[in-house]
């Protein structure tokens, strides 16, 4: 394995560092250092800075060097920000730097774009996103877009200031476009979103770093949860009251764990506490196929359910043995069947590529069993792979293994995407993802998942309850966000239900009233 020392003496922009050199150096094992230690790393790196500029000085068995940038300072608006040194910038226009937050940006820039020159010279390689190291590259987009740039103007900033690929360029800005059209009608600053946590799975998945919790341990608490769910939603439904709802989003876990007892029993709260009137989108999660049944999906027709996800990840077998997903191909297809004779008309599916084992080979198998199935949506995951999975945890027993996504793979993916007649409408990037590539949903003109825009573009609060749950509090104009968070842990969530719900009504009165 690959080894790599990085040393900062000064750690600004630490994390956008550790991350881009992780990018070009995928399984490497990275330390980060902050005084110097003898060692036997291949390459070094020493990050510091020296008079007016960033240095990054660099070393490895047959070469050593440094690359650096000017630091960037407050200027008049008739001043051009300092050059980078050693990178050539002249054709680029930065803007000018309207307060700290705004000059902090332009300094990760610049710094950002001398080190992605020079892990180019380093590896050989370039990247599909350039220096970009976020997860919302659609969200740069739109931000530019709705600050009057033309497609075109965003198009040469994403490609010469971030250097990405003209194909992802091309990629985000058309999404960006669209998520605009969709959310036309939302009103940021008046409405919210709500997120409903059902943390329990059939099992849990080799590759799966969630708040999930395997039912046949965990039934016997299953009602304890509701109860304590149910009074969590109706306490928040008080607390946001003179807000319109736009969309709910039932996840997990997996909802459909749920018995349909307890499934009418938590679309009851809902109904009652928030109401249904005025809702642009409700999604519940039937994630797991063999977690649905008959009598679950007819509660679900019961209340205004508009949108539904039955998620293979892949429709190989012995992929789906592999990961844990303990069902068969078969009753992935039965279920989706079961669901379209119910009347369900808007139907996503959700895919992983890179799975262990899986060549484009075997993609294409799975595209072509969703292709005949004619899902409204299809939401396209590139396998990444998290410390809290047990891919991760246990990864010496899978290193045989082989972890496969390249631009193939993914061209294909969007190929039948395009040929089933969906177009891409949100997309977004984890860290560790395979290929360095991301993470894009396709839908039909009128099925995209308006929550899945929403919780990635921050333009409205998204308040969460349930264990685990994250609400995202977005207020001055979408340009702050405050988080309130859930205990992960479900027996903590039902003893400390009356601080969960506390924590929530402190935050929403500080940051939303």
């Amino acid at each position: 394995m690959y080894k790599i020392d990085i040393l900062f003496y000064d750690r600004e922009f630490e994390h956008d560092i550790y991350e881009l050199i992780k990018a070009f150096y995928p399984g490497s094992e990275i330390r980060s250092l902050y005084e110097a230690q003898t060692g036997r790393a291949d390459l070094s790196f020493r990050v510091e800075k020296e008079k007016d500029q960033f240095v990054i000085h660099y070393e490895n068995e047959d070469h050593k060097g440094v690359i650096a940038a000017d630091i960037v300072k407050g200027q008049h608006r008739d001043e051009k920000p300092d050059a980078l040194v050693s990178c050539d910038m002249e054709n680029l226009d930065f803007p000018y730097c309207e307060n700290d937050r705004e000059l902090r940006k332009e300094n990760k820039d610049v710094l950002k774009y001398a080190l992605y020159q020079l892990l180019v010279k380093l590896t050989g390689k370039t990247l599909p996103w350039g220096n970009l190291t976020g997860i919302r590259p659609v969200k740069l987009a739109m931000t530019m877009i709705e600050n009057g740039m033309k497609n075109t103007e965003v198009a040469d900033q994403m490609r010469q200031r971030y250097l990405v690929s003209p194909q992802k360029t091309a990629l985000a800005i058309t999404i960006a476009n669209r998520e605009r059209e969709i959310l036309k009608n939302i009103d940021y600053e008046n409405g919210y979103s709500l997120y409903v946590g059902i943390p329990f799975c059939p099992s849990i998945c080799l590759y799966c770093s969630f708040s999930s919790y395997p039912l046949e341990r965990w039934e016997n608490q299953v009602d304890a949860y509701l109860d304590a769910l149910c009074k969590e939603i109706r306490e928040t439904a008080d607390m946001m009251q003179g807000r319109k709802l736009d969309t709910i989003y039932i996840g997990g876990g997996t909802p459909t764990t749920l018995q349909p007892a307890q499934m009418k029993k938590l679309l009851s709260a809902l109904e009652e506490s928030f109401g249904f009137c005025g809702l642009e989108e409700f999604t519940v999660e039937a994630g797991r196929p063999d977690s649905i049944t008959e009598e679950k999906l007819s509660v679900l027709r019961e209340f205004p359910v508009s949108r539904i996800s039955v998620n293979p990840q892949t429709m190989n077998q012995v992929t789906l043995d592999i990961i844990g997903r303990r069902h068969t191909v078969e009753q992935t297809e039965q279920a989706f069947m079961l669901a379209r004779s119910l009347g369900f008309d808007n139907i996503n599916m959700d895919l992983i590529v890179g799975l262990p084992g899986e060549d484009i080979h075997m993609v294409k198998n799975t595209l072509e069993k969703i292709r005949a199935l004619r899902p409204d949506s299809l939401t396209v995951h590139s396998l990444a792979v998290k410390r809290a999975a047990r891919l991760n945890m246990f990864k010496e027993k899978y290193q045989e293994m082989t972890f496969e996504n390249n631009q193939k793979i993914m061209d294909l993916t969007m190929q039948t995407a395009y040929e089933m007649g969906m177009g891409p409408y949100y997309l977004y990037r984890q860290k560790n993802m395979k290929g360095n590539f991301e993470n894009v949903g396709y839908a039909d003109v009128d099925k995209a998942g308006i929550y899945n825009i929403l919780i990635m573009e921050e333009k409205q609060p998204i308040i969460a309850v349930g264990a685990g749950g994250s609400s995202k509090l977005v207020f001055d104009h979408g340009r702050r966000i405050e988080r309130v968070e859930n205990v992960k842990d479900v027996t903590s969530y039902i003893t400390r239900i009356d601080e969960m719900i506390e924590r929530k009504r402190t935050g929403i009165k500080t940051w939303l009233f």
